[in-house]
């Protein structure tokens, strides 16, 4: 993998980066990587069939979860609200 040394990082822009890798418990280096990588890829268009594709295997996963409003109206009668 490459190497990459930024120089004259504003101290603004290093405190920020600083804490949001704390925030997110990550290393300055990660959430550096992670920000670069961010900012070359948004605004690109997502390709649809693989939006599609993560939907389907979300509801896959969630499949049996879903109330309805007869489910809702008998756990209310049942004392459970």
């Amino acid at each position: 993998m490459a190497t990459l040394t930024i120089k004259n990082l504003p101290d603004v822009l290093y405190a920020q980066l600083k804490a949001r890798a704390a925030e997110h418990r990550r290393s300055l280096n990660s959430e550096a990587i992670l920000a670069v990588e961010q900012a070359l890829t948004q605004g690109r268009l997502a390709d649809p069939a693989k939006i599609l594709a993560e939907v389907r295997r979300g509801r896959a996963r969630l499949k049996g979860l879903y109330l309805t409003d007869k489910d809702l109206r008998a756990a209310r009668e049942s004392g459970r609200a």
